[in-house]
């Protein structure tokens, strides 16, 4: 019997020192009986130092400078049985002090006798520095997933990502390029709600959607009998947008008349409303964007130089999503999501066969294609993953396997339409390319050196279906 009992002290004196938090105990004259290891790497104090002195040793904050700790009667445990646990601080033996979680419990036999006192005392400082780590390493994680809406863990996404929050608190001009559906809007918006100004405007104009005229009392707003139908006075979006972000998306389809007016805007920073002779003053920052190449554009004669170099104050480049192949699994799995919460679905992933698929395919749509494959996927799919047969046909069948599309950079080295033979387009000839193209009109418009949307307009206009008959 007496050997059990002395094999049980022994294993709970094991128990004792193998605990991350420090314990100690008290006798009823507040004499320390037992100190643990991890008091002692707390503290500083070996238990031969702690055993046989007094709870003062620590100099507990709660408590310290009272009359108590010197006298265990006057203590507040002997009192309420216990203490709440709380932060304080407690003297570490070399004289610094360390921030801890304190709780002490009286300890009382069958006869309500005190035995003595159980403390425990919790280290602040490691779990601070867990904590520090758990939060670089979440910051660490959203750098390297997501910026704003924008996703992806590629050394090329990395880049634009460091190019945003470098911009995102200056009053810079910034120009992204990018092939159409490489996400440029979206850089757009998370350079302004990344910024300091984020709660101020942020308007988005389309510069292919409108006609000249249209485009300038979009952009400068008008004054009443400017023209026919302006029946009042109206602000344009850049007063609209004062103190926040105007984004010109497609920035290469102004008019030569309309890029000497924004080259104005970017010089002087004022505007006048058509049909008005007031200059205004606006404090905004320009953002544009085009998938076109400018620089060739201004060696060509078709967009002016000066107004080239104003807006190319910042360039940041998008990168295809061939470029970041290794970012495809991690946008499927947010459009899955995406879609799961649309469709109110439970699809969990794409198969083997069908991500092989999505990895090979050149994507000259980029992500709007792979995204709209996702939405394309999830009409079909009857399961709880999407299979190859749900993919659309040109993904099935492989069409443009690995196929090389020429960078931004190099755009004009694609196959294109003269100015004379864009100008001449007729519905057989759109037709004929919308097949070579597979039907994608964003790779039409480049071949024509026209926007998505103009290409759109061209087919309502010959009543050209939309999607591939």
């Amino acid at each position: 019997m007496e050997t059990h009992q002395l094999w049980n002290v022994s294993f709970l004196n094991q128990i004792l020192d193998t605990m991350a938090e420090g314990l100690f105990t008290l006798d009823d004259q507040g004499i320390i009986t037992s100190w643990n290891k991890s008091m002692g790497k707390i503290t500083g104090y070996s238990e031969q130092e702690a055993v046989g002195n007094t709870c003062s040793l620590i100099e507990c904050s709660r408590c310290f400078g009272k009359e108590c700790p010197a006298n265990i009667n006057k203590c507040g445990v002997i009192k309420h049985g216990k203490t709440e646990a709380k932060e304080c601080f407690i003297k570490h033996k070399d004289g610094h002090s360390i921030a801890v979680i304190k709780n002490a419990r009286l300890a009382r036999d069958e006869n309500d006798q005190i035995l003595g006192i159980v403390e425990t005392i919790t280290d602040l400082t490691e779990l601070k520095k867990i904590k520090k780590t758990a939060e670089e390493a979440q910051g660490k994680l959203k750098k390297t997933y997501r910026l704003g809406s924008i996703i992806g863990k590629s050394a090329v996404m990395q880049n634009v990502f460091d190019a945003i929050q470098a911009v995102a608190n200056s009053r810079a001009t910034v120009l992204i390029q990018g092939e159409s559906g490489t996400g440029k809007e979206l850089v757009a918006k998370a350079i302004h709600y990344t910024g300091a100004g984020s709660s101020s405007p942020l308007i988005t104009v389309n510069c292919s959607a409108l006609s000249e005229t249209l485009l300038e009392s979009e952009l400068f707003g008008h004054v009443k009998g400017a023209f026919t139908g302006a029946h009042k006075d109206r602000k344009g979006r850049f007063e609209e947008a004062d103190g926040g972000t105007v984004f010109l998306d497609e920035i290469g389809e102004l008019t030569p008349y309309m890029q000497i007016k924004l080259l104005r805007v970017l010089q002087e920073r004022e505007i006048e409303r058509v049909g008005d002779s007031k200059k205004r003053k606006i404090d905004i920052r320009i953002i544009a964007a085009t998938h076109k190449n400018l620089y060739d554009l201004t060696q060509q004669g078709n967009f002016r130089e000066d107004l080239f170099y104003r807006l190319k104050v910042f360039p940041i480049n998008v990168p295809s999503l061939r470029k970041r192949r290794e970012d495809i699994p991690i946008l499927v799995r947010h459009f899955i999501k995406k879609g799961n919460k649309r469709e109110n679905k439970s699809i969990g992933k794409v198969d083997t066969q069908g991500m092989k698929r999505l990895m090979e395919h050149s994507w000259p749509g980029n992500i709007r294609e792979l995204e709209n494959a996702i939405e394309h996927a999830f009409v079909i799919c009857n399961s709880n993953r999407i299979e190859l047969k749900d993919l659309p046909v040109e993904i099935r069948e492989n069409q443009g396997h690995m196929k090389s599309i020429p960078p931004i950079t190099n755009l004009t080295q694609t196959r294109s339409y003269s100015t004379d033979k864009v100008a001449k387009l007729t519905k057989l000839d759109l037709v004929k390319l919308l097949e070579e193209c597979n039907w994608n009109k964003a790779e039409v418009g480049r071949r024509i050196q026209k926007s998505r949307t103009s290409v759109w307009k061209y087919m309502k206009k010959w009543g050209i279906p939309l999607q591939k008959p």
